[in-house]
């Protein structure tokens, strides 16, 4: 177990600095809004995690790599002590990046020193926080993509993170649908490896019914809301919806722009045309929601999608792996559901709540999710910046319902009357 751990912290230590090494220098310390976070931020929180919660775990004599970092790389784990404020993350030019990557060196070379040589004692009881640190990286590994793509694009040059792969043409395929017969099912993780505790405990849930849309609803399918002038219907939207639609003057996704009639998006590879049989991305659960009652049907339940996804692959998926960086169109296929998991997180008609029995954990690790269960949308299925190793079917994201930057999209439900 101790070299499969070792060699795990190595590949995912690794992929994180894989993923910086595109950027240039200016543009580690950006931070275009307050939701997003710096490039060495991301590189020096993960670290401080593994630091905080393993390296000082029972060591009363342990010593920091820098005092001042404990407060300016804690996120928010009020447990812990104080942290800088998140708004102002890219106001800290200093520590450089060199020293940022210093940091990483060294509390990596201490990782490998106690995982190969702690007692047993040591190494079983701190085993499962450092699987909840790699999962965590690997959650940040997603934000730093998604973060620098919005930290490049207010940029009018509209700079490239990467060049991107070339999108393989495909035949379009027509949305059908999938019935399934409801009743008593069992929702929540309840194998053996590692999981959320939000993921917990395993319970069976009632649900009628229902229908799910065999594929994501694309760019062309979305521009038709937008041309039958979904953004101007009041009675298409939540009240929280409209009014972020009139105080942000919304009138189509993320990352869209229209010049003189030509229709184009920003992507981590500059701008470029829209795929308009891919899935739209960028969007908020008040736009998704919107969007389905224009379409006369409704957004998923996060119960309907776990039972959806039972059985399938999520190998089959387009991940952070595949170095797309973009979702990429479903193409001809046969009749299973396709493009659940991968492309987009797709928004759930689900508040995100405590399952029946939940608890969180003990101490400062109690926070990690908890305490964030109100105001939140649950997004189920990952998308094309999530690591595929990180995902399974019972995995629950959460953000708040006018959140755009992340790879989010719309899957179309409607319930079946029988």
């Amino acid at each position: 177990m101790r070299d499969a751990l070792s060699r795990r912290y190595d590949v995912v230590r690794q992929t994180t600095e894989t993923l910086a090494r595109p950027l240039a220098i200016e543009d580690f310390g950006l931070q275009a809004m307050e939701d997003v976070s710096p490039a060495k931020w991301h590189l020096a929180h993960t670290t401080w995690f593994f630091e905080t919660f393993v390296l000082s775990h029972g060591r009363g004599d342990f010593k920091p790599f820098n005092e001042e970092f404990r407060r300016l790389f804690n996120s928010y784990y009020e447990s812990v002590g104080e942290f800088w404020p998140r708004s102002q993350r890219g106001l800290l030019s200093r520590p450089t990046v060199d020293e940022v990557y210093g940091y990483r060196e060294a509390v990596d070379y201490q990782m490998r020193q106690f995982i190969s040589n702690a007692s047993s004692a040591d190494f079983d009881a701190v085993a499962p926080i450092i699987i909840l640190g790699l999962n965590h990286e690997q959650q940040h590994q997603e934000l730093f993509i998604t973060d620098i793509k919005y930290n490049l694009s207010v940029n009018p040059l509209r700079p490239a993170y990467s060049m991107l792969l070339p999108i393989v043409p495909l035949s379009r395929r027509e949305a059908s649908w999938r019935s399934f017969s409801g009743g008593l099912m069992q929702i929540g993780y309840s194998g053996d490896g590692f999981c959320f505790d939000n993921e917990l405990p395993a319970h069976r849930q009632w649900m009628e019914p229902f229908r799910l849309q065999d594929r994501l609803v694309t760019n062309g399918e979305y521009l038709h809301f937008i041309e039958d002038g979904g953004y101007q219907k009041a009675t298409l939207w939540l009240s929280a919806g409209w009014h972020c639609v009139r105080a942000n003057r919304w009138r189509m996704p993320l990352y869209w722009e229209n010049r003189d009639g030509e229709w184009r998006h920003y992507t981590l590879g500059g701008m470029e045309a829209m795929e308009w049989d891919a899935p739209v991305c960028h969007v908020s659960y008040f736009e998704a929601d919107a969007f389905a009652r224009w379409a006369g049907k409704r957004l998923c339940r996060e119960a309907e999608w776990e039972v959806a996804a039972e059985g399938l692959d999520p190998a089959m998926g387009n991940f952070l792996d595949t170095r797309q960086f973009r979702p990429v169109s479903a193409g001809p296929g046969d009749e299973r559901l396709v493009q659940m998991f991968g492309d987009v997180w797709e928004w759930t008609e689900s508040a995100y709540s405590p399952y029946p029995g939940y608890r969180p954990q003990s101490g400062a690790l109690g926070e990690y999710n908890g305490k964030f269960m109100s105001g939140q949308q649950v997004l189920r299925g990952g998308s094309c910046a999530t690591p595929l190793s990180h995902i399974r079917s019972t995995y629950r994201n959460f953000f708040p319902p006018d959140a755009r930057w992340q790879f989010s999209g719309i899957r179309l439900a409607e319930d079946l009357h029988e």
